[in-house]
């Protein structure tokens, strides 16, 4: 039994071993990823999580009413190639395939048949346009692709802070184009969360163990932690960028192109809440509500998903980092009145507040998933390169075309720990 196993089989408060082969900072999707495919090598391998859980930016709350909230990732996107079905396969969870309804309104409820067309016409007509651009010699903000007077602008900047976590006139055409989505969008019964959860289970993990310095200036790399010092022969790096953007983790030496390329790639933010239902059987299962359709602040909501007693509200951008700054119920609070606009005032004293996020105010994400700024797409390459065989980087962040996902991040995770191995045996 190596040394990073023994520390998740006894005493967590006990002290870290003084040296492992391979230490992979963050057990997120990425780290754990990584930890399991290096798991049958001869390597000592310990994963240094600053929070009391595994996850990172995934994690499942079961209610006591059996409602399942997945406060960060949800969806398995491009499920038809996304390995989390797999994984889900063998660790015996089951999936649920019925289609996302986020191109509909349930019940035409203010957002009528004829001008929900329109929107989702004018909304493919910018995807188009994006997917031109991106053949053009420079890169530009998206926004730039919006077409002038368009009255469908600001929903179609909505739906940007749905899926990039900011508005347009901050994102990469370039990076924009570059992800991947096959159209296959399925959930976990029980949680993609714990799905992760369970994946990361056999992992070995020192838990509230934040890492404040990497050294790699002498023959073995020095990891400076909340709980002591270690030495490790590589280092797997799959902290969030903004995180590495604001040197949370400092490089001995700098590494000024990689804080550089961070900070090209900010966190976006999305931000949910879940509201139970007393009445549930009054409204459709898998349904969906936009709250506003003619102002880019606004939730989007989804009607008793998975046959569940309850709404999930889902916030984006700017609108939801102004919710989350306000107060730690304001997200909730702005739900609840969308709701009672569209559905009426009697539905007010059956909502209840289950749970909701606020990842900008997490100091072990300060957000939720990664874009690139206008002319930074590449960023994503220069954070993922190795630097001198010993440190490597993963992440959502660092996959060219699954960015944002958590199944980004457990190709990168795997990838990472495939360079390692790759690497030719060190003489004794």
């Amino acid at each position: 039994m190596t040394a990073s196993r023994q520390i998740r089989e006894t005493n967590p408060h006990m002290s870290l071993p003084s040296h492992v082969d391979v230490a992979i900072i963050g057990a997120g999707a990425a780290g754990l990823a990584a930890a399991r495919t290096l798991e049958t090598s001869n390597l000592s391998v310990l994963i240094l999580e600053a929070r009391e859980r595994i996850g990172g930016r995934s994690h499942t709350f079961n209610f006591a009413n059996g409602v399942t909230f997945d406060l960060g990732c949800e969806w398995l996107h491009s499920a038809d190639r996304n390995p989390f079905v797999a994984i889900a396969k063998d660790l015996g969870f089951e999936l649920d395939r019925s289609r996302p309804r986020w191109r509909e309104q349930s019940g035409n409820i203010g957002f009528p048949p004829e001008e929900r067309e329109a929107f989702l016409k004018a909304m493919d007509a910018f995807d188009a346009r994006v997917t031109e651009a991106a053949d053009l010699d420079e890169d530009t903000p998206a926004s730039q692709w919006l077409e002038p007077g368009n009255r469908w602008n600001a929903r179609i900047n909505t739906v940007s802070t749905y899926i990039n976590g900011c508005e347009l006139d901050v994102v990469s055409t370039y990076d924009m184009d570059a992800y991947e989505d096959t159209g296959e969008n399925w959930r976990v019964r029980r949680g993609y969360g714990a799905l992760i959860a369970a994946y990361g289970a056999p992992c070995p993990v020192a838990l509230n163990t934040r890492v404040t310095l990497i050294d790699h200036s002498g023959a073995r790399v020095r990891i400076d932690t909340s709980r002591g010092t270690l030495t490790a022969g590589q280092v797997i790096v799959t902290i969030p960028t903004d995180l590495i953007a604001n040197e949370a983790i400092r490089f001995h030496p700098a590494l000024p192109g990689k804080v550089a390329a961070a900070a090209g790639l900010p966190l976006g933010l999305a931000d949910k809440v879940m509201l139970r239902l007393d009445e549930p059987e009054a409204l459709p299962v898998d349904g969906h509500l936009y709250g506003k359709t003619d102002k880019v602040g606004t939730g989007s909501y989804h009607l008793r998903p998975m046959g569940q007693p309850c709404i999930a509200g889902f916030f984006g951008g700017s609108f939801a980092r102004q919710l989350g700054d306000k107060s730690a119920t304001a997200l909730a609070d702005e739900a609840i009145e969308e709701v009672v606009s569209l559905l009426g005032a009697d539905i007010r004293n059956k909502l209840h507040v289950l749970g909701s996020s606020r990842w900008a105010h997490d100091e072990f994400a300060l957000g939720s998933y990664s874009h690139a700024l206008p002319g930074h797409a590449g960023d994503r390459a220069i954070l993922a390169a190795p630097v001198d065989g010993r440190l490597f980087f993963a992440g959502e962040a660092t996959s060219p075309n699954f960015f944002t996902t958590a199944h980004g991040a457990q190709e990168s995770g795997v990838r990472a720990a495939e360079e390692i191995l790759a690497m030719p045996a060190k003489a004794g």
